[in-house]
Order: C-alpha cells, then sequence, then structure tokens
C-alpha cells in the first residue's frame, strides 16, 4: 500500500481546516463589530443611567474592556446614576478601591496653549462635565507625537497632536483608553469655571 494517497488526504484535511478557520475568524470578525455597535446603542449596559456616551467613544474597546471587567464597570455607573453630582463636593470620592475611583475639580478651563495631551496606560478616564463647557481633543495614539515618556508613577505620558474636538457640556461623558491621546480643559468663550467629574477605571490586558 502507498503511503503518498495518506500524506495527500492529511494536506487536504490540514487545507481546508485552516480555510474554514479563516473564514470563520473573519466572519466572527464582523460580528463582533456589528455586536458592540449593536450593544453600545442599545444602553443595557448603563443600568439606568440617563446619561450618554460621547460619539467620540472606541465602541470595540470599550465592549472589551467593560466585559472584561464587568462588576467593576457596574460600580461605575451605578455610583454616577445614585450620585447628586451637581453638589457633589470636590475631592476624590471612592466607588472600588484602586480599581475604580472618582475626582470632581471646580476650576478654571485653559487657553489650547496651555492644556496638554496626555494617555493612560493603568487607568481609563471617564470624564464628564458636571456644570459649564469644555472643549476636549481626541486622537489615535498612533497619529501623535511623544513629547513626554510615560510615567509609570503619574500614569501618564505627553505629545503634540492634531485631533479632533468636542465640546464636553451636562449630559454626555467620554471615555478615553490607553490608546485614546487626549486633550481636555480647553476654555469655550462664556464658560470660566468648569466642575467636571473624571472617574478612573482600572485598565483590563
Amino acid at each position: 500500500m502507498s503511503i503518498k494517497p495518506v500524506y495527500r488526504l492529511l494536506i487536504a484535511i490540514i487545507s481546508f481546516a485552516s480555510i474554514t478557520n479563516s473564514a470563520l475568524a473573519q466572519q466572527n470578525s464582523g460580528i463582533n463589530k456589528a455586536n458592540t455597535q449593536k450593544w453600545l446603542k442599545s444602553g443595557k449596559w448603563k443600568n439606568g443611567l440617563k446619561l450618554e456616551v460621547s460619539p467620540s467613544v472606541n465602541a470595540a474597546e470599550f465592549y472589551k474592556q467593560y466585559n472584561a471587567n464587568k462588576l467593576v464597570w457596574d460600580k461605575v455607573f451605578l455610583f454616577l446614576k445614585q450620585s447628586n453630582l451637581d453638589t457633589l463636593s470636590p475631592g476624590k470620592h471612592p466607588i472600588d478601591g484602586d480599581n475604580a475611583y472618582a475626582s470632581v475639580t471646580e476650576a478654571p478651563s485653559k487657553e489650547p496653549d496651555k492644556a496638554g495631551w496626555e494617555s493612560h496606560r493603568k487607568y481609563i478616564d471617564l470624564q464628564y462635565v458636571i456644570k459649564g463647557r469644555e472643549r476636549i481633543d481626541v486622537v489615535n495614539v498612533d497619529k501623535a507625537a511623544v513629547t513626554k515618556p510615560y510615567d509609570e508613577a503619574k500614569d501618564g505620558a505627553g505629545y503634540t497632536a492634531e485631533g479632533t474636538s468636542y465640546i464636553a457640556g451636562p449630559g454626555t461623558f467620554f471615555l478615553f483608553f490607553p490608546q485614546d491621546v487626549h486633550r481636555p480643559n480647553i476654555k469655550v468663550a462664556g464658560y470660566d469655571v468648569v466642575k467636571k467629574l473624571v472617574v478612573k477605571i482600572k485598565v483590563v490586558y
């Protein structure tokens, strides 16, 4: 009995499995993308929170981080839902130990040349303007030039960049993941002092 037909059969089986797996991977990638958008628009993840998420959000990364750390994210949204943000005092507010915590500031915003570009690796930023208006610029880290290397103690790096601008105000929060270089706290005409909430949420790798 010749052994060559057996090898041919094995090669054919392996090739078929490889093609099938590749096709399934592409199909699942499409399904996942559709699912993330559907999930985001459903708002079920907010658990009754009335705030909206900015259109700047990276939906796929949000979906990934939320589902990898659901208990912490649910605590964050419960904190936002149950807190009277208008009267929340400036300072740090606990949510879930080092996994998530909030900081409230009430301070003047900055001229564009005084506001810095930044990104973080350990924590995701949830930023929400409680009172007032400010401009926030956003760009992917691949399109930004590093000016200050990442400082682990401060969980931050500095950049120069050109990004997309958004006006942040009551009703809509922003999410910035490690790949999202952002420049917040930019002054909007007519709003000298802004009350703002920043929630730090631990990144899952």
